[in-house]
């Protein structure tokens, strides 16, 4: 009972709770259908209880709040539910729709006791917020932007946003690090937390670092390992997505699961189901460029051994036609030589011979005219003689000259002695030329030198 003190009535706390518990379980008799968002979920695995911690927001800002109790029943029945539906366990950071009933404590105060969770609901809300940032997104002329980026060849340099123990960077790098081609990639680790509301801050603030120093990278991989619907709807916010779409080298996800693409999948330059088969697609990326380079090298190896082959063997053809028509020269020269030695030896014998018959009939000259004037013939005679034995000497000598002159001139026009003066021969087409006017600019030349051959094209030619 209240006190009365003077003109004054007092009523204790208790009393004024207790009348507001019963105005209230007046007012409120029935259960109400309530959205919120679940900021705090507050389970106690002792008991099996929950006290979630409920609000409502507008542009981030708390307009309304309140706590509620969620018993060991309920809670059991409303997870399985989400495990269902969801794929995922009832946790903070969502917005749900639940059927509860007012209720008021004098101890513990006002709060709101949870019945029944409805995880359709928040299934809904999801696709919702997907929705609205894809059309955003789309509006914005942004949608497609970070797949028009241009991929590299070789993308060898990868900046990863993921935790270190998560098991998706795990299986992720093991297959990487023991690919059958032993590829080489250079990875840089940027951890960032990958579900809930602090994963939108965390992964934008860790793109916002790999950006100043971008051009130390090919390509931004997001790694996660597998989850439900719930815990990957930080990937439909629209904050995140737009920082990923405008992000200026491509951005591939490995987020780990196969239903239900989330926006950042959609707008991200390449997306694969698994961290695995993120990691698979890097390596064909290699392998792709690994594989016609190698049968490049083979065919340039191969075409290069033919040509070799083929130039060796025309230039055995060309030694062998300048071999021949060298020899076929000396062979014409030395006839020639032979001929002129026979012939010079014919006409010194024929000399010699005349002469001597010569010498004879002078000899009987003398003979007859000594008794005349016998000095005069001795002298005249002595004469001859000197000049039938000096004449053929002489001659023979001349010729003998006139021999080696042409020996040597033979011997210097000998092809290998003129190519050992640093003279060449040069071919177009298989033969020789002798004249600029026989080959156009653009023609392959080969020309022979003493050592060796050159092949040019012609650029340019004067008279």
């Amino acid at each position: 009972m209240p006190e009365i003190s003077n003109t004054k009535t007092i009523f204790s706390l208790l009393e004024v709770t207790n009348s507001i518990k019963k105005t209230l379980e007046k007012r409120y008799s029935n259960t109400y259908w309530i959205k919120a968002e679940m900021n705090k979920l507050n389970y106690y695995s002792h008991s099996g209880h929950c006290y979630p911690e409920l609000v409502e927001k507008i542009d981030g800002k708390v307009i309304a709040q309140i706590k509620a109790t969620l018993w060991r029943e309920e809670y059991q029945n409303s997870n399985r539910n989400f495990i269902r539906i969801l794929k995922e366990p009832l946790k903070e950071g969502i917005k749900i729709l639940f059927l509860a009933k007012i209720a008021f404590d004098p101890a513990f105060g006002l709060s709101l006791q949870i019945l029944e969770i409805d995880p359709q609901y928040t299934l809904g809300d999801l696709e919702n917020e997907k929705r609205e940032t894809i059309r955003k997104l789309q509006s914005e002329g942004i949608y497609d932007q970070n797949k028009k980026k241009l991929f590299p060849l070789l993308p060898q340099r990868i900046a990863i946003i993921s935790v270190e123990t998560s098991k998706g960077y795990g299986d992720f790098m093991d297959v990487i690090e023991k690919n059958p081609w032993q590829y080489k990639f250079f990875f840089l680790l940027f951890p960032s937390i990958l579900q809930g509301e602090k994963a939108v801050t965390g992964i934008i603030a860790q793109l916002n670092r790999i950006q100043k120093v971008v051009h130390h990278f090919d390509a931004v991989a997001i790694i996660r390992g597998g989850g439900g619907d719930v815990g990957l709807s930080c990937y439909n916010n629209y904050e995140l997505a737009k920082a990923i779409a405008l992000f200026p080298i491509p951005v591939i996800t490995g987020i780990g699961h196969v239903t239900n693409e989330t926006v950042c999948e959609m707008i991200a330059h390449t997306n694969a189901i698994t961290p695995t088969k993120l990691s698979e697609f890097l390596i064909q990326k290699f392998h792709n460029l690994s594989v016609p380079l190698q049968k490049a090298k083979e065919k340039i190896a191969d075409k290069s051994k033919r040509l070799v082959s083929e130039e060796y063997a025309r230039l055995e053809s060309e030694w062998k036609l300048f071999r021949t028509t060298t020899s076929s020269m000396i062979n014409t020269h030395e006839n020639h030589i032979k001929n002129a030695s026979y012939a010079i030896q014919q006409q010194a014998n024929f000399m010699v011979k005349s002469n001597r018959d010569q010498v004879n009939v002078l000899q009987s000259k003398i003979h007859i005219a000594t008794k005349f004037n016998r000095n005069q013939w001795k002298a005249a005679l002595t004469q001859w003689q000197e000049k039938i034995q000096t004449q053929p000497l002489v001659r023979l000598k001349t010729a003998a000259l006139a021999l080696q002159n042409i020996e040597k001139n033979i011997q210097i026009m000998d092809p290998i002695n003129v190519l050992k003066r640093g003279f060449s021969i040069t071919y177009a087409k298989g033969k020789s030329v002798k004249d600029f006017t026989e080959v156009e600019e653009g023609t392959t030349i080969k020309t022979v030198l003493f050592k060796g051959t050159l092949e040019s094209i012609i650029t340019k030619k004067a008279k």
